[in-house]
């Protein structure tokens, strides 16, 4: 029953068109999928990642239009790690968020063990790109993206370490260790990293020890992190390890794209548990994947009353 690694991570933006924009003009990433939220289907639920959205590559994002500024604080996951391929490739990432007018720091800086440009998006969400470390291996269902106008050699790759702060470090990390098998790889001050052994540093988590009031999310907060799960069963497994240990879950939960199990653990961040299949390419043909509004077959038939309550991306 291995965790191999991230399978997507969920933020929170008030316009879809300017998160569109973003994620697929700047960071040069594929809109894989362009669907609703299905607890709110009035809301877009955006998916960007490589050619076919892989587990691993997603960035998603719904769609508040009324979602207020952040109010950050602990007891939230703070920032977002993409992998690129080189040293040189962060002075390309200079030279084009400078072209793009996005803020970034003006220094490469090293973030858990890695070469690493911290930046912002549009709505100040936290994000690092890290170099991937010598010697590893790419997961190999990665899929690079031939269309996208970033040179194959500076792309974005996928996700890398994701960052918890939390007022209480210890019971994040007894309740993966415990039922999924993350372990602790760097101990220093108030930051501990873990990793599954499967996963490396694909599944990396960075925990920050930080007391204070909780974040109030909105527009570029983070809803919650996917962990990749191979297939239903597993899924089944875990959500009954879940159980036995007091935790309340979901249950499993049909996405269409993939399956799912959600839980929080004692500092309330929201985890999801996500199966590798089917994925986006479900939703059709690969080389048109994310053009046009994909609905899970339980909405079709409202899709005149969802498209009209949309506004068009592009």
């Amino acid at each position: 029953m291995n965790i191999n690694g991230h399978h997507h991570i969920s933020m929170i933006t008030k316009d879809a068109k300017r998160n569109n924009a973003f994620y697929t003009n700047v960071l040069g990433l594929r809109r894989v999928n362009m669907t609703v939220n299905q607890d709110s289907p009035n809301m877009y639920h955006l998916f960007f990642g490589d050619r076919t959205g892989s587990p691993g590559t997603e960035l998603t994002f719904f769609e508040i239009p009324n979602a207020g500024q952040t109010h950050k604080g602990t007891n939230s996951i703070s920032r977002i790690g993409l992998f690129v391929p080189t040293v040189e490739s962060l002075d390309y990432w200079k030279e084009r968020f400078t072209r793009f007018g996005v803020a970034f720091h003006a220094e490469v800086t090293e973030y858990a063990n890695k070469a690493a440009l911290h930046f912002r998006d549009h709505e100040m969400l936290e994000m690092v790109l890290l170099v991937v470390p010598k010697n590893t291996v790419l997961p190999a269902h990665w899929e690079a993206w031939e269309k996208s106008d970033v040179p194959k050699e500076h792309r974005i790759l996928g996700m890398a370490s994701v960052e918890l702060k939390v007022r209480n470090p210890k019971a994040t990390v007894e309740v993966l260790h415990e039922l999924f098998g993350y372990e602790v790889v760097e101990q220093k001050g108030s930051q501990t990293i873990i990793q599954t052994e499967a996963g490396g540093v694909f599944s990396e988590l960075v925990l920050i020890e930080e007391d204070g009031p909780a974040e109030k999310p909105g527009r570029g907060s983070v809803h919650h992190v996917a962990i990749r799960v191979e297939n239903v069963a597993q899924l089944k497994h875990f959500d009954e390890l879940l159980k036995a240990r007091g935790v309340t879950t979901s249950n499993v939960v049909d996405r269409h794209y993939f399956e799912s199990v959600y839980f929080r653990d004692a500092n309330n961040i929201l985890f999801e548990l996500a199966t590798d299949e089917p994925g986006f390419t479900i939703a059709g043909d690969i080389e048109t994947l994310g053009e046009k509004l994909h609905l899970p077959p339980k909405f079709e038939h409202r899709r005149e009353e969802i498209e009209a309550m949309l506004t068009p991306l592009d």
